[in-house]
């Protein structure tokens, strides 16, 4: 045991120290990874360091690696190392956060990580959380709640609104009727003159708007909904504001970042995915909600075969927070991360990938007959378009950067409008890594 875990580790470090050299992102064929990988059922023990070496060598080599810092496309998962060690204890203890009966030590753990991130977010004080797999599940679990404190009714989003996100409302039972897809502005954002006139028109046709839903950096551009105006409307209407910042609001780590955040704070609901930019090993999510009791009043259940393990006055049992009942703890990691590096080692990092995108932005308007920036950096995007090209010629071009392996970057589309787009999170990207890959995107080529 103690020989393989230590191969383990030799492993991880090792590729660690060379994440920078290995592929980006690198696919196989389906025929050759199941030879590979596959074949008959081991009726007997087969060799263990052999299944070591197909992991690293061929199972996990053939993805794409998030933490690369050529890893550009989608949002990156720039994973600490000290997160991962936390995630191999909890693993290696099998450890559970279900009730306070059965794991009282990670019940504390999440509660005292729930409460270091509302600090650093900027969250009132009363803010209780749950943390969950991801963005997907940490809205999921919002509109749940937002859902059982105040009954059915129309939700509101726009069309920069995550994709993810309609999905939830659809699975917990909105019809279509139900779901009011807004035109997002020029800078793509959400109107609040629309948002206003949605409400009101819904209203007088005898539907109930219920939920508007806010965006805190937009996958596309890192876009940022109008928080604080949208707060007052709500707050006015007596609509539910959920605040769906699972990129975008560790931003307010930093106080520019903070700034263009200002309203997170007043929202009923805000999820956020510490997976991406707060440095975590997948997976990790977090739903806070900012009534006490709410996450309880929606999920606790009390089924006499757990009467011996349910929370006592003054403890916390996490599956009363989310539909996960068997839940792994996801709060080690963070916890560890958080004490091994300090809250303002986090600040510096989300910092400097605000700087990262804003120095790309820089490069591409100093050669003005070569590329057009379609939208400035915000909170570590950047959207910018190829003079004459055209969105196939975008998305070859990324193609083609991605197959070398050297760096991915993403091809997407705004306002009917093709461009290339850069987020730039991963405090170990340097600015010779984004000058190299805006130089082969614009000679189109994988080598040199």
């Amino acid at each position: 045991m103690r020989r393989l875990g230590y191969r383990v580790v030799d492993l991880v470090v090792e590729r660690a120290l060379g994440r920078g050299r290995e592929a980006v992102i690198r696919e196989g064929a389906p025929e050759a990874l199941l030879e590979a990988l596959g074949g008959p059922l081991p009726e007997a023990p087969l060799d263990a360091d052999a299944s070591l070496d197909l992991l690293a060598d061929v199972a996990l080599a053939h993805m794409q690696h998030g933490d690369h810092p050529r890893y550009f496309a989608r949002v990156p998962g720039p994973a600490s190392f000290a997160a991962i060690l936390g995630e191999w204890l909890g693993t290696g203890f099998n450890a559970i956060a279900t009730s306070w009966g059965g794991a009282s030590g990670p019940a504390t753990l999440e509660l005292v990580v729930i409460g270091w991130l509302a600090e650093l977010l900027g969250l009132p004080a009363h803010s209780e959380g749950v943390l969950v797999s991801g963005g997907s599940l940490a809205n999921l679990t919002a509109f749940a709640v937002a859902r059982s404190e105040m009954g059915p009714g129309v939700a509101y989003f726009t069309d920069q609104t995550h994709a993810s996100l309609p999905r939830n409302l659809r699975a917990l039972g909105w019809g279509e009727a139900h779901l009011h897809r807004l035109e997002s502005d020029s800078a793509l954002r959400m109107d609040l003159g629309s948002l206003r006139r949605a409400v009101a028109e819904d209203r007088a046709r005898g539907c109930s708007p219920r939920l508007v839903i806010a965006t805190a950096g937009t996958t596309n551009t890192g876009a940022v909904d109008p928080l604080e105006a949208l707060a007052d409307f709500c707050a006015e209407e007596g609509l539910w504001l959920h605040v769906d910042g699972a990129y975008g609001g560790p931003a307010a780590l930093t106080e520019a970042g903070r700034a263009r955040l200002r309203g997170m704070e007043r929202a009923d609901s805000l999820a956020v995915d510490p997976h991406k930019w707060l440095f975590q090993p997948y997976d990790a999510g977090a739903c806070f909600v900012m009534r006490p009791g709410a996450l309880e009043r929606c999920f606790a259940m009390h089924p006499e075969y757990l009467r011996d393990v349910k929370a006592g006055q003054g403890t916390i049992s996490f599956g009363d927070r989310s539909l996960e009942l068997t839940r792994r703890s996801r709060a080690i990691k963070l916890w560890l991360s958080l004490r091994t590096y300090g809250a303002e080692r986090f600040r510096e990092a989300v910092a400097r990938g605000i700087a990262l995108a804003e120095y790309a932005e820089a490069r591409l308007r100093a050669a003005p007959d070569v590329w057009e920036v379609v939208s400035p950096a915000q909170i570590g995007v950047v959207c910018f378009a190829l003079r004459g090209a055209d969105a196939s010629e975008h998305a070859r071009r990324a193609a083609r950067l991605t197959e070398s392996g050297f760096a991915a970057v993403t091809s997407t589309s705004l306002k009917g409008r093709s461009v290339l787009r850069l987020c730039t999170i991963n405090p170990t990207t340097t600015e010779a890594d984004i000058d190299e890959v805006l130089r082969r995107c614009e000679r189109g080529i994988d080598g040199s």
